[in-house]
């Protein structure tokens, strides 16, 4: 009953409604009264655009003077700014999945890329679908197991209902999708440009109907880096760009032409943003319509000598996160510091849109820190690795690790124990790794008792992959990866 309680008075405070509104003024005819009322109670609509490996250092708004993004500039000073937000599972699909289900990687069972989502949770869509809208998604699914390239039938779409997808491709001037029937179609052109029109196209043909929560999810800025339309690639030149100081020296002429490409997609995708933005705007929608912007995971880019996901520092797991909702009070132009985690988008989301959220759901709702309440001092959001695969391979390094970023510190152990301990106020390239360092003996302990406690929460028992991997029935190959065919 408190539960319900409190669902009710968030619903009343994102639609400005309260007791006295539902009462017929003097003067007010009874059918103007209840047009009034109907309009101010309808829900918000959602639009949640995502990008594949964009990581959060890559933007104007984030102090990059070099990338070019000023439609997303733009967007952050209407925005709330969640600068600590997290991939707890830097990867492709693990994130995906916590996406959809609110839950983390080893409850979905999603922890490697190529498997498929199960229905054991209630989905982001089956919940906004309850609730009375209408949901789409187009783009990247990347969460139907290991044939990249098949038609997804209904029956394995989370409960989405407008549908032009494929699992997974990085071929972005030759890239297909299906529909609602077994016929594969292909976007024109540069495909990130072709699944924003659609999704223009999707919110003018939703404007004035029932409620509706889009998802579109775009594979760039991923590798291959080189393959933006022309006219951006134009725009960077790598020999005037700057390099992040944990870059090696004798990767820095390749990490520089590397980011050149990498920026070139970004700011195709900045101006794809634009168009979203514009869209809404020309309609009348921006002020009832919750938008974000985010990404799936980071990308290294030659920082410490790595490349791509799957690792725990900040090139990795750190994501760009707006969200704008000019109707939620205080939400626009403040940046919150305090990490939220891919298990925490759902319930979130579902907060603002004053909907309830399901039983199934693990993560956190900060909806109401979204609309100015005090944020948590010890907040933490849980990262981890529970089965290396891929580029992230014992031969290369990789290992199973958890940990938790904090506003300012991260903290991770492997299966060995203490591994990694960084100040990054003090340290922000994590350079200078504090682990098992006397002076830092206390720090260090505080921070293991909040990974035991968010370990407890989640039920980790922090197990070496194989288990995992026996324990879900996966069949991996020995670089840990899942095969899959396009």
């Amino acid at each position: 009953m408190k539960q319900a309680k409190l669902k009710r008075r968030e619903f009343l405070q994102s639609t400005g409604l309260g007791a006295a509104s539902l009462v017929l003024g003097p003067g007010l005819s009874g059918c103007a009264s209840a047009q009034r009322a109907g309009r101010a109670r309808r829900k918000p609509n959602l639009v949640f655009v995502f990008a594949d490996q964009w990581r959060a250092q890559a933007a104007g708004y984030a102090g990059n003077k070099d990338v070019k993004t000023p439609n997303l500039d733009r967007l952050a000073a209407e925005s709330i700014n969640f600068s600590n937000a997290v991939s707890g599972c830097p990867v492709c699909s693990p994130y995906r999945a916590s996406l959809m289900t609110g839950r983390y990687p080893l409850s979905h069972g999603v922890f490697l890329n190529d498997v498929l989502l199960n229905n054991d949770a209630v989905s982001i869509a089956q919940v906004y679908n309850r609730a009375g809208y209408e949901t789409g998604y187009i783009g990247k699914w990347h969460l139907d197991g290991n044939k990249r390239s098949a038609f997804i039938p209904r029956d394995r779409r989370q409960g989405f209902e407008f549908w032009k997808v494929l699992g997974c491709t990085h071929n972005y001037n030759n890239s297909f999708y299906y529909a609602d029937e077994n016929i594969r179609l292909k976007w024109e052109g540069y495909d990130s440009i072709a699944q924003t029109r659609e999704a223009q196209q999707y919110i003018r043909a939703h404007a004035r109907g029932k409620p509706f929560a889009l998802v579109v999810s775009w594979g760039p800025p991923h590798a291959p880096y080189h393959t933006a339309p022309e006219k951006y690639r134009a725009m960077f030149d790598p020999e005037k760009l700057t390099l992040r100081p944990n870059v090696p020296e004798e990767q820095k002429a390749q990490a520089k032409k590397t980011l050149a490409g990498y920026y070139a997609h970004i700011a195709a995708l900045d101006d794809c943003i634009g168009e979203l933005l514009g869209t809404l705007e020309e309609l009348g929608l921006e002020k009832d319509t919750i938008f974000v912007f985010t990404s799936d995971h980071g990308d290294m880019l030659a920082s410490r000598g790595m490349m791509k996901k799957q690792k725990p520092w900040d090139e990795s797991i750190r994501v760009p996160f707006l969200l704008r909702y000019p109707s939620a009070h205080g939400a626009r132009g403040r940046k919150i510091d305090m990490p939220i985690n891919a298990p925490d988008i759902m319930p979130t989301l579902l907060g603002l849109s004053a909907i309830e959220i399901p039983d199934t759901v693990e993560g956190e709702n900060f909806s109401g820190i979204v609309r100015g309440a005090k944020e948590p001092e010890d907040a933490a959001a849980l990262i981890s690795c529970a089965s290396p695969f891929g580029q992230w391979t014992r031969a290369k390094g990789g290992k199973e690790y958890r940990g938790v970023r904090t506003r300012r510190y991260t903290y991770v152990r492997d299966l060995k124990g203490p591994w990694l301990l960084y100040d990054n106020e003090k340290d922000p390239y994590q350079l200078n790794n504090l682990c098992d360092k006397p002076q830092y003996s206390k720090l260090q302990k505080e921070l293991e008792g909040v990974l035991s406690r968010k370990l407890k929460e989640t039920n980790d028992e922090f197990l070496p992959g194989p288990e995992y991997i026996k324990k879900w029935g996966y069949v991996v190959n020995k670089n840990g990866t899942v095969g899959y065919t396009n």
